[in-house]
């Protein structure tokens, strides 16, 4: 059984992907306390963070609703 995927539709999974990767870093920072982070762990959790504060991210179940 064979799947064909656009590059458009591609695209739209990775950039799901990315907002969902995003929002479990969002997650874990609201639910564990601090610890030492790497330098690039630290600069998405401070990504993460400034997005929590501006109100951006996506609900799990539209998410879920969106990709079926």
């Amino acid at each position: 059984m064979g799947l064909t995927v656009s590059k458009n539709q591609l695209k739209l999974v990775l950039n799901k992907l990315e907002e969902v990767k995003l929002e479990l870093l969002r997650l874990r920072a609201m639910l564990l306390p601090e610890e030492e982070l790497s330098g690039g762990k630290m600069g998405k959790l401070e990504e993460a963070r400034k997005e929590i504060r501006e109100g951006r991210g996506i609900n799990l179940e539209d998410l879920i609703k969106e990709l079926g």
